[in-house]
């Protein structure tokens, strides 16, 4: 069934090329002119469908592991993507075709090379120049044989005459050759000066100087290159000495976010991390937004692409026109007034923040309102209990309603401060405050040292749906490039949650 549309679609290309007469003529023999834009049409599709499927190659190139793809385009050039930081854009030639580079993973083995022989680094762009130079030579051969397998296929099934379609084999490796004359007579090598930075990376003139500076002041360069290095060798080793704890393939990953503010980089973050840690569902504990305006509803769109259900609550940058949005989108999930779900194996229930003070402009009603809130859920939290579906996780933005909740719950997340918390509260509650993933946003300029960017991973047992371990990710906020993860362990088996005194009996 699923080679029906294809096959549909050959059958029609067949017709065409085959039964296209020109009007008054009765012979149905093709129009020349007819017949010739067919062969371009199985030409040029045979091509493009024999690069997507066998025309990559894998290589190394200096410490990093790459994909190198030939791909049609409109205006040529290089495409480098480094997942999850961003993209950088080459104008590097004009052709028919655009070189694109994944960037898969920096090896640790070559990278501790390097940070234990700095020496190495002097011969860093000599090595690099040749790895991409090898790759290159693989990839023309591997696209030739991609496009004269392609074409010649494509070919062979539209007109079922090998001739014919030996004649598209051919035709598409001329098209292929005439386009790399194309690429290598335009080539502009200067053009590694102005690349055009998209996601993370639009940081990285900052980070290491414009290229321009980098030629004139290698020396220079070579530090800041080994810094960066070292900061990202960091992270595998901090990953290889975690405490002891390896979850079993059943257990629940939560992933805790807080206080993204505006900041596009946190969702390149949160996707990465969803797909490192197959995260099972994310947890937002608000403020997402800066000022809660319908201007700004576009930025929630990448939350329906993140790979994971996106449980949310209001925090006080968010407005209820916000709460609207969201509430439409695929993939989220939104709590309030106590409101509960079942989702990724647990049940979680959650508040909105009771004030919205973007700003100045609206006085605040301090801690009593969030008490006031988290006395509420507490109340909506007792009558789960009482009706034989008990909360597993609640989450609220200020940690003063948080607080309220002692006694009903094993585990309750928060946000609001910007900073992490993690106390285990006096009835036995779990109370875990998460910083800001997005590096408190826009307003991290305004600060004399830039906000670190913060999220959790959160280990939870299937069968029990207790927290076992949790793990504690650090990024270096703007112009910073640390890394790192740790590990914890709770200490010791935490106390059943006992009832609290305060709220509503």
């Amino acid at each position: 069934m699923a080679r029906a549309p294809f096959r549909a679609a050959v059958d029609r290309l067949r017709h065409r090329t085959r039964s296209s007469a020109t009007p008054g003529t009765l012979t149905g023999t093709p129009h020349p002119v007819t017949r010739a834009l067919g062969l371009v049409a199985v030409v040029v599709l045979g091509a493009w469908l024999g690069l997507l499927i066998v025309g990559s190659v894998r290589t190394p190139v200096g410490p990093m592991d790459t994909d190198m793809t030939l791909r049609p385009s409109l205006s040529g050039g290089t495409k480098i993507n480094v997942s999850p930081l961003g993209a950088l854009e080459l104008d590097s030639h004009i052709a028919p075709i655009r070189l694109d580079v994944d960037v898969d993973r920096l090896d640790p083995v070559r990278s501790q090379a390097l940070v234990k022989h700095p020496e190495r680094l002097s011969g860093l762009q000599d090595e690099v120049a040749s790895d991409v130079a090898s790759g290159t030579r693989d990839l023309a051969v591997r696209s030739c044989v991609a496009v004269v397998s392609g074409a010649t296929a494509l070919g062979l099934a539209v007109y079922r005459r090998p001739r014919r379609a030996l004649m598209a084999g051919g035709l598409a490796l001329a098209l292929l050759a005439a386009s790399g004359v194309c690429a290598y007579a335009t080539w502009n090598p200067k053009s590694v000066l102005e690349p055009k930075f998209s996601g993370l990376l639009s940081s990285a003139p900052s980070l290491v100087g414009d290229a321009r500076s980098i030629v004139t002041e290698f020396d220079v360069y070579q530090r800041e290159l080994a810094r960066l290095v070292t900061n990202v060798t960091k992270l595998y080793d901090a990953t290889s000495t975690l405490p002891v704890y390896r979850p079993d393939p059943a257990t629940i990953r939560v992933l805790h976010v807080s206080d993204i503010h505006l900041n596009p980089a946190a969702w390149h973050i949160i996707g990465s991390l969803v797909e490192q840690y197959e995260i099972d569902v994310i947890i937002d504990s608000g403020d997402t937004m800066d000022h809660g305006t319908a201007a700004e509803n576009g930025f929630l769109d990448p939350i329906r692409d993140l790979g994971a259900p996106y449980v949310w609550v209001r925090g006080n940058h968010d407005s209820k026109v916000t709460q609207a949005y969201l509430k439409k989108l695929r993939n989220a999930h939104v709590l309030d007034e106590g409101s509960a779900l079942d989702i990724g194996g647990l049940r979680i229930a959650g508040t909105g923040d009771p004030q919205f003070t973007p700003d100045r402009s609206i006085p605040a009603q301090g801690k009593a309102a969030e008490r006031m809130t988290g006395l509420r859920l507490a109340s909506a939290l007792r009558d789960q209990e009482r009706a034989g579906t008990p909360v597993d996780i609640a989450v609220t933005h200020d940690p003063n309603a948080a607080r309220e909740t002692d006694g009903t719950v094993p585990l309750v997340l928060a946000g609001h401060v910007h900073h992490r918390v993690n106390q285990v509260l006096k009835f036995g509650t779990r109370l875990k405050v998460e910083g800001s993933t997005g590096g408190g946003g826009l307003r991290a300029v305004q600060n004399k040292h830039p906000e670190k960017v913060h999220a959790s991973v959160l280990y939870l047992d299937r069968s029990t749906r207790r927290l076992q371990a949790w793990d504690e990710i650090t990024l270096g906020g703007l112009g910073l490039t640390t890394a790192e993860v740790s590990r914890h362990l709770p200490e010791g088996d935490p106390p059943e949650a006992t009832p609290s005194p305060n709220g509503f009996g």
